[in-house]
C-alpha cells in the first residue's frame, strides 16, 4: 500500500503488496548499487536446491530426478517439514521437503496470498485474493471448492478445533470505500456463515493456541475478536498500517509491525496495550518469533534484511542481509531456522537460529522475470 493510502496495482490490484511497480525498478536499482547479494552457495548446492524446487519456480522437472537428486538443505533443523509456500506471482501454492530440498505437490490458484492448513493438515486453505474467494483444497487429491468472501482476501486462519476459518477481506482501496471485513467459514459446509465488522483494510490475523482471540490487524489498529461470539471485543490503538502479526508462545504478548514507523510494537493481550516499541529497521513488514520466546525476526523490505532482536528487551541482536523486498517470515516448529520470502527477488532464504547466518538461498523466478513467483506467505507442516 502507498503512504498516501491509494491501492497499490499489480498484475491485478492487491493492497497488501509494500511497493508499486515504480518502487520497486528504484529499490532494485538501489539495492544493485548499494551491491546488496545473499552469499553464494557452492554449486553442487545451488544446482541440488534447484533441481528440488524446479516446480516452485515454474521449470519443469521429472518427479523421480527430483528425489534422486534431493540434497540436504537445512543440516541445522533437527526435523524435516514439508514446507507451503504462497508463491503469489506464480500463481500456485507449492511445497518441498526443508531437509531434501525434494519438491512435492504444487497446488493451482490465481494469486495466493496467505494460507492455511487444517489442524490435521488435511485441507490447504488459500486467500485466492484475484478471484475474491477462499479457496479449501484437499491435501491429497487436490479436490478444491471455491468459497466466495469479498475483495481481495489476504489472510486465513483455521481454529484449533478444525471448525472454522477466518479470512480478513481487506478490499481494494483503504479509507472510505475500502473492507472492513473478517470472514468466518463454516469448515463442514465450506461457506461463508458471516461477518465481523473491523477496521479499514484488514491484513493479517492469529490466533491464540486455544483458538479463544482472534487478533486482526487493520489501518485503525489491532482488532481483537472473541471466537465465542464472533464479536469484536476490544481494540489496541496503533500507528497506521499494521501489518505483521505474531503471538508469544505464551500468548501474552502479540508483536505488530508498523512499516510507516519502522518500529515492532508489543502488545500485552491481557490489558490490550501497546507496552513497548522497538526499533526494527527499513519498514518492517513481518514478523516471527521463536518457540521459546525469546527471539524476534523481523523482514526489512527496504534494507534487503532481517533484523534479529531480542524479544524482552528489543535490543538488535544481529541484521542478516536476504533477497530484495523480503515480506514473509516462517519459522520452523523446532525453531531451528527462520525461512524468508523475498517478493522482488522471487527468493526463498533459510537463515539458521543458531548462527544468525544464511544457511541457502533457493534461486527464484523462472526466465528473466524475478517476479514470478513472489513468495508472500510460509508454513511448515510434519513431513510424511
Amino acid at each position: 500500500m502507498s503512504n498516501d493510502g491509494s491501492p497499490v496495482f499489480e498484475e491485478e490490484l492487491d493492497s497488501s503488496r509494500p511497493v508499486d511497480e515504480a518502487r520497486r525498478a528504484d529499490a532494485e536499482q538501489g539495492a544493485r548499487g548499494r551491491g546488496l547479494r545473499t552469499p553464494v552457495l557452492s554449486a553442487a548446492a545451488v544446482l541440488a536446491l534447484a533441481i528440488g524446487v524446479g516446480t516452485y519456480f515454474g521449470t519443469q522437472g521429472h518427479a523421480a530426478t527430483h528425489s534422486a537428486h534431493g540434497s540436504s538443505l537445512a543440516a541445522a533443523s533437527a526435523d524435516a517439514y514439508e514446507v507451503y509456500v504462497a508463491a503469489q506471482g506464480g500463481f500456485e501454492v507449492a511445497t518441498l521437503n526443508s531437509q531434501t530440498a525434494a519438491a512435492g505437490s504444487v497446488f493451482s490458484t490465481d494469486s495466493a496470498a496467505g494460507i492455511a492448513l487444517s489442524p490435521d493438515d488435511q485441507t490447504l486453505y488459500i486467500a485466492n485474493t484475484g478471484q475474491y474467494a477462499v479457496l479449501a483444497v484437499n491435501v491429497a487429491t487436490k479436490a478444491s471448492t471455491t468459497i466466495h468472501v469479498g475483495a481481495y482476501p489476504q489472510d486465513v486462519v483455521a481454529t484449533p478445533n478444525g471448525s472454522t476459518v477466518y479470512a480478513t477481506v481487506t478490499g481494494g482501496d483503504s479509507g472510505p470505500g475500502g473492507s472492513n471485513q473478517v470472514a468466518v467459514i463454516s469448515t463442514a459446509t465450506n461457506a461463508v456463515t458471516g461477518y465481523i465488522t473491523v477496521g479499514t483494510a484488514p491484513r493479517r490475523i492469529v490466533l491464540n493456541s486455544t483458538g479463544s482471540r482472534a487478533y486482526v490487524g487493520t489501518e485503525g489498529g489491532i482488532y481483537v475478536i472473541d471466537t465465542a461470539s464472533n464479536k469484536v471485543i476490544g481494540v489496541v490503538k496503533a500507528p497506521q498500517d499494521v501489518q505483521g502479526l505474531a503471538l508469544s508462545p505464551d500468548g501474552a504478548t502479540l508483536y505488530a509491525t508498523a512499516p510507516g514507523e519502522g518500529q515492532v510494537l508489543v502488545v500485552s493481550t491481557h490489558n490490550l496495550h501497546v507496552d513497548r516499541t522497538y526499533q526494527a529497521g527499513a519498514e518492517p513488514w513481518s514478523v516471527g518469533v521463536t518457540p521459546d520466546g525469546k527471539t524476534l525476526y523481523v523482514a526489512d523490505t527496504n534494507s534487503n534484511s532481517v533484523a534479529v532482536l531480542d524479544s524482552a528487551t528489543g535490543k538488535t541482536i544481529t541484521s542478516v542481509t536476504v533477497g530484495s523486498l523480503p515480506t514473509a517470515i516462517g519459522v520452523t516448529p523446532d525453531g531451528s531456522e527462520v525461512w524468508v520470502g523475498n517478493d522482488l527477488t522471487g527468493s526463498l532464504s533459510v537463515i539458521s537460529t543458531a548462527t544468525n547466518a544464511l544457511a541457502a538461498t533457493i534461486p527464484g523466478g523462472p526466465g528473466t522475470s524475478a517476479l514470478d513467483s513472489a513468495p508472500t506467505d510460509i508454513l511448515f507442516a510434519p513431513a510424511g
